[in-house]
């Protein structure tokens, strides 16, 4: 096979039959015409989650005959149902012209600023695309977002790989990230920066910092991350300097003096004390309280990080959302959620709980193909292309048609809320933040 270097020269035809047979290979996968993989999936990433994601991405409405609401794990979002699931005959008149014309009227706008007389910043949809650097996915996987988010009037983040330059007539759609290690922060990103984001912690491995292997920091990835070629990288948990509420403060104001126009976003995890952080951040200038609980993350992410460490993200929702009700600035700050938000009904649930929006993460991955084969660590380790840095592997991925599959995704979560909405007497999205009232915990054993 040719050099990584050559591969789009020397082997177009290659690429296109190789890519044609994966992308039929979803298609019959997700239409159910060819058995799946018996390994396919896992309880909160079950079969049919999977297979609904593929076929939304592929079709831009829900699917029927497949479970596309909940996962298999016993808990969690899994346990939370809202009360008019319980009605007989759900979708009887969703179809309907009323029906259709009551969706239309929903308001499904988020509203990113509301302290201060920076950028107003309001997105189209309550979901925006969470980090994931270059390095960690391929540059076609970032542009593929970043395309997506332009169509639908939101945002995706570069994660703390830097700013590759597909992504550059995207900027008013891009969050630049700004980690622990620092990678790839430079000037001329944060000024292009609708919104900049501080990564203090991830849910799936709070108190471990990142690692990117060897085998992923190739010559690209380096350069954009101002590092050597082919030796790990580290992320260090925390910012060694910050370790006050007064030197967070100093970290907005750096960002703030570079990009006074930017709004800040603190993404933090879930540690037991998540709402006197949430309001630490919000004294200390914060836009965008980003909460990050477990269960997020790629397979990259540690197990046993991502199962005993971090706080389940439906228990830090409703926690910080009282807290900030308590001091009363809860109307003054975004909350947004994320770790372990899989679905239309679980961005909805969180929205239940108390955040005002979501992030989604793999749930963009398995719109573009993504069988959780958690094997993303390794350069070489993603068979379809998406979390690799493999010159050969990630031309499985071309942008028109990962942002196509991305798009036709949100319009299906698009459909659902607003049908969620309407079966709950909401005029917009923004009304269902903090209405428990609107859920019932299913115990174990019991039906919808």
């Amino acid at each position: 096979m040719a050099s990584g270097t050559d591969v789009k020269a020397a082997s177009p035809t290659l690429i296109g039959k190789v890519t044609h047979y994966l992308h039929e290979g979803f298609h019959r996968r997700s239409h159910g015409e060819i058995e799946n993989p018996p390994a396919l999936g896992d309880a909160r990433w079950t079969d049919d989650l999977i297979l609904s994601g593929w076929y939304m991405a592929e079709k831009g409405e829900v699917p029927t005959g497949r479970q596309h609401r909940v996962g298999a794990s016993g808990g969690g979002f899994d346990r939370l149902r809202f009360k008019f699931e319980r009605e007989a005959a759900i979708a009887a008149d969703a179809t309907t012209a009323a029906a259709a014309e009551a969706r239309a009227e929903v308001d499904m706008s988020l509203v990113l600023n509301r302290r201060d007389t920076a950028r107003p910043l309001t997105l189209r949809v309550p979901w925006y695309g969470g980090g994931m650097s270059f390095g960690s996915v391929s540059e076609n996987v970032m542009v593929s977002r970043a395309r997506a988010a332009k169509a639908w009037g939101t945002l995706t983040c570069t994660g703390e790989g830097g700013y590759p330059a597909g992504l550059r007539p995207y900027a008013d759609h891009v969050i630049t990230q700004i980690a622990t290690g620092l990678f790839g922060v430079r000037e001329e990103t944060l000024l292009a920066a609708p919104m900049i984001e501080f990564k203090y912690a991830q849910g799936a491995k709070p108190g471990l910092g990142g690692h990117l292997l060897g085998d992923k920091s190739t010559t690209s990835v380096a350069e954009i991350r101002e590092s050597v070629p082919w030796v790990s990288l580290f992320s260090p948990f925390p910012f060694h300097s910050v370790y006050s509420v007064e030197d967070h403060k100093k970290h907005i104001d750096w960002a703030r003096t570079i990009n006074p126009d930017a709004l800040i976003s603190v993404k933090v995890s879930t540690p037991t004390d998540v709402d006197m952080v949430a309001v630490g951040s919000f004294y200390a200038g914060a836009h965008v309280i980003h909460l990050d609980g477990s269960y997020g993350g790629t397979g990259a992410a540690p197990e046993i990080a991502k199962k005993n460490i971090a706080m389940p993200i439906e228990y830090a929702i409703p926690r910080v959302h009282q807290h900030l009700e308590k001091e009363g600035i809860r109307d003054q700050v975004t909350v947004i959620a994320s770790g372990g938000v899989r679905t239309a009904f679980d961005v909805a649930k969180a929205i239940a709980l108390g955040a005002d929006g979501c992030v989604l993460g793999t749930s963009e991955l398995i719109s573009m193909g993504c069988t959780r084969c958690s094997n993303c660590e390794r350069g070489r380790g993603c068979p379809y292309g998406l979390t690799t840095t493999d010159p050969e592997l990630q031309e499985w991925i071309q942008p028109d048609w990962g942002a196509m599959r991305l798009a036709n995704m949100y319009q299906a979560y698009d459909q659902q809320l607003r049908e969620i909405c309407r079966r709950n007497d909401l005029p917009s999205i923004a009304a269902l933040r903090g209405r428990t009232d609107l859920l019932r915990y299913v115990a174990e054993g019991e039906g919808v």
